[in-house]
């Protein structure tokens, strides 16, 4: 509990874990002290407290500026750092004030003429208030990138770069995330102070969780049909990765004619939309949550028991933000992929890049259990007359997936879903 002495008395006493993580005990020593930092540390490690202890810290609630910037990619996961902040600072003088996107700008305006301690919003939204200047930038002593990686990246590097170099001249800058390229790295050191570096490691933190790496193999059209099963099995609670906007809609559209307790979170709903879906899923209403990247950044969901890569990743960063949802603070949960046969290599190379050893799962009698699938070879038969039927084969009923007769065609191969042998 080493950092906890480092800080005042009421926030001592309302630190409630059994235990610091290691990504809190490096980084809040290094910002009480002044330092910019850039942290990478997976999904669900206490990243935002790590952040968010020093600035209640140093931030003086009895002084009318806005002195602290969170800065997100997302509505949502704004709004939930703003929830933990506003536990952190009941009865104080210390306010906070959300700046996102689809909500009224003038409302935000009229809460901004108060000058709340601490701010936290989207880089649009943002960029916006900053132009119509009714957001000082020049009071911010304080600014945090939360998942840097993105806000980092060439679509909003040069908002970003603004908001820092508007800041005080003796600003602190924070980089976060559960992924840091070498470029992010580099486009980081260039925008702070000498920034210290931080890398907390998958096996460095919590051992409690088991998390379990499967996949499995169906084809692509069996996709939608694998979450419409899942999503009826009791006690599941899965958010559903889709690689892009179209694929999200279509699938909603199907499940939902199919009266599946799914939601789904994509950049096209409006606030209200979004809110209304996840707080459906948070409920139980809905037991599985479709959703691109984007919309998903950062969430954290209690109780996820799985997260479903329905398409596989294109890099090695997107699986391991995806897969973070689940198995947060020590809990145990699952990441399955959904392999069709084209993705089989994009898929053995992201586990390979990232020394994960999945297993492969089969569909039996209502729920997923290990298994594979055995490659059998399409045969060509003959008619009695001699003539070669080139197509003609049995397609024999998959015993062990309800899917039916759920196998890919490739060439002349296909796979059949079978059960693994009891040792």
């Amino acid at each position: 509990m080493s950092f906890l002495t480092l800080l005042n008395e009421d926030l001592q006493k309302k630190w409630t874990f059994p235990s610091t993580m290691p990504i809190q005990d490096q980084m809040i020593p290094a910002l009480l002290d002044g330092k910019d930092v850039v942290a990478e540390s997976p999904t669900g490690t206490g990243k935002t407290l790590a952040y968010l202890l020093p600035i209640l810290q140093k931030v003086d609630g009895a002084k009318k500026a806005t002195q602290a910037l969170i800065v997100a990619p997302s509505q949502e996961l704004c709004m939930q750092i703003v929830e933990v902040i506003r536990t952190w600072i009941a009865g104080t003088n210390i306010t906070v004030v959300p700046l996102i996107g689809g909500a009224n700008p003038q409302r935000q305006i009229e809460k901004l003429k108060k000058k709340p301690t601490i701010a936290v919003g989207t880089p649009g939204r943002l960029n916006e208030l900053v132009k119509e200047k009714k957001l000082k930038l020049h009071e911010l002593t304080t600014i945090v990138l939360d998942e840097g990686d993105q806000l980092l990246s060439r679509d909003y590097r040069v908002i970003v770069k603004s908001f820092i170099d508007g800041a005080d001249h003796e600003r602190q800058v924070a980089v976060v995330s559960a992924t840091i390229t070498d470029e992010i790295e580099l486009v980081a050191k260039r925008m702070l102070h000498d920034p210290i570096r931080f890398q907390v490691k998958l096996d460095e933190t919590l051992t409690g969780s088991k998390v379990v790496h499967s996949f499995v193999k169906l084809q692509e059209r069996d996709k939608t049909e694998f979450l419409r099963k899942l999503s009826h099995i009791s006690g599941v609670r899965g958010l559903a990765f889709m690689n892009n906007l179209d694929q999200v809609l279509m699938k909603k559209s199907k499940l939902e004619f199919r009266n599946a307790p799914i939601v789904a979170l994509h950049s096209e709903m409006k606030k209200e939309e979004r809110k209304a879906a996840l707080d459906s899923f948070r409920k139980g209403e809905a037991r599985i949550l479709i959703a691109t990247d984007v919309a998903a950044r950062g969430l954290d969901i209690d109780g996820l028991t799985y997260v479903i890569h329905v398409d596989v990743p294109y890099t090695r960063e997107q699986y391991v933000h995806r897969s973070g949802r689940t198995g947060r603070a020590g809990a145990d949960g699952e990441v399955i992929t959904l392999l069709s046969y084209h993705e089989e290599q994009a898929y053995h190379k992201r586990v390979r890049e990232l020394s994960i050893k999945p297993v492969e799962k089969i569909w039996s009698n209502g729920q997923l259990v290990e298994g594979h699938a055995e490659i059998k070879q399409v045969r060509k038969q003959t008619k009695p007359n001699g003539n070669s039927d080139a197509n003609k084969t049995s397609k024999k009923r998959n015993e062990s997936s309800s899917f039916g007769a759920s196998f890919k065609d490739s060439g002349n191969k296909k796979y059949f879903a079978k059960k693994s042998k009891k040792k």
